[in-house]
């Protein structure tokens, strides 16, 4: 990197909050948060699944059920992952303007469909700062639109989005040996919510960062969203190395409701996403069979999660 593109990307993050600098190659001032019309007010995290499906969903199975591709809106405010596949279940009249990555495999993470709904703020890790400018860079010549504000954000380190406040945590999954992959721990008024795609099992130092490893407890965690790439019957699956199973999903339920580390109002279900088109039955025979709490999300499914 030289000096004049390390001056106009570089970010760092202090005391626990990420801050951001633009790319000076676009022009671009870091935007200024808009008057959120958006964004709902509410006290709990609301969760809208804009797809649930893994890498292997391209349109209807032959049971004539379809998943897109995995991604969330929170608050309708925000997002985690997008691709092209998710543009027709974002609200009527919602348009976020930041998007956050887990990583950088093409089932989460399209530059030009985020730059086609008006994305003005892009959070990533810094492992592919450099990746990702070339990618919106591309993108943005292509379809003769801004290039975006490219922000990192690190494991550990915070980001303030109104009155919610999202924690990149480190994940367990593969795309190179150079990038390293994060889910997202969100916190709002007491709710605390984790988001963990794609990912084998919650490592250790993410666990730590949330507060809920074996050594020190911190403040449980009251809400989770977790992959299940693997359904019921596939635990042996080799994608179990970078990816989680309905058993992998509940038995770490298990584990932090035990001790004390999950504490989710009552009722609330543990919801799994990214499932594999060739590893699921249909959602009536998740419904039936998945064991409690477990519940498989669907398309277009709107969870507020709240505090005890």
């Amino acid at each position: 990197m030289d000096r004049r593109t390390f001056l106009g990307t570089a970010a760092v993050a202090t005391a626990g909050l990420a801050t951001q600098a633009p790319l000076a190659a676009a022009g671009l001032a870091a935007p200024k948060r808009k008057d959120k019309k958006n964004a709902v007010k509410q006290d709990g995290i609301l969760v809208r699944f804009l797809g649930t499906g893994a890498a292997d969903w391209n349109g209807p199975d032959d049971r004539g059920e379809h998943r897109r591709l995995s991604s969330v809106l929170i608050d309708n405010d925000f997002l985690i992952d997008f691709t092209a596949t998710a543009k027709d279940m974002l609200p009527a009249g919602v348009r976020p303007r930041t998007i956050f990555y887990t990583h950088s495999h093409g089932d989460h993470y399209a530059p030009k469909a985020a730059l086609e709904i008006g994305i003005e703020q892009v959070y990533l890790s810094e492992t592919i700062l450099q990746k990702g400018i070339r990618d919106f860079r591309k993108a943005s010549e292509e379809l003769g639109l801004p290039m975006p504000v490219i922000s990192t954000i690190s494991p550990g380190s915070s980001v303030r989005m109104g009155d919610l406040l999202v924690t990149a945590i480190p994940s367990n999954h593969f795309v190179s040996f150079e990038e390293q992959t994060q889910m997202y721990l969100l916190e709002k008024n007491g709710a605390r919510l984790v988001y963990a795609t794609d990912t084998g099992g919650i490592p250790c130092k993410a666990a730590q960062i949330v507060g809920i490893d074996g050594h020190s407890q911190g403040k449980p965690i009251t809400g989770l969203i977790m992959e299940a790439t693997m359904g019921i019957g596939y635990d042996d699956d080799f994608r179990l190395y970078t990816h989680s199973s309905v058993a992998t999903v509940h038995q770490i339920y298990r584990v932090l409701q035990s001790t004390g580390r999950y504490t989710p109002p009552e009722g609330q279900p543990v919801y799994l996403t990214h499932m594999a088109r060739t590893l699921h039955g249909t959602q009536a025979e998740l419904d039936a069979q998945l064991p409690a709490p477990l519940k498989a999300a669907h398309d277009g499914l709107e969870v507020v999660f709240k505090a005890v």
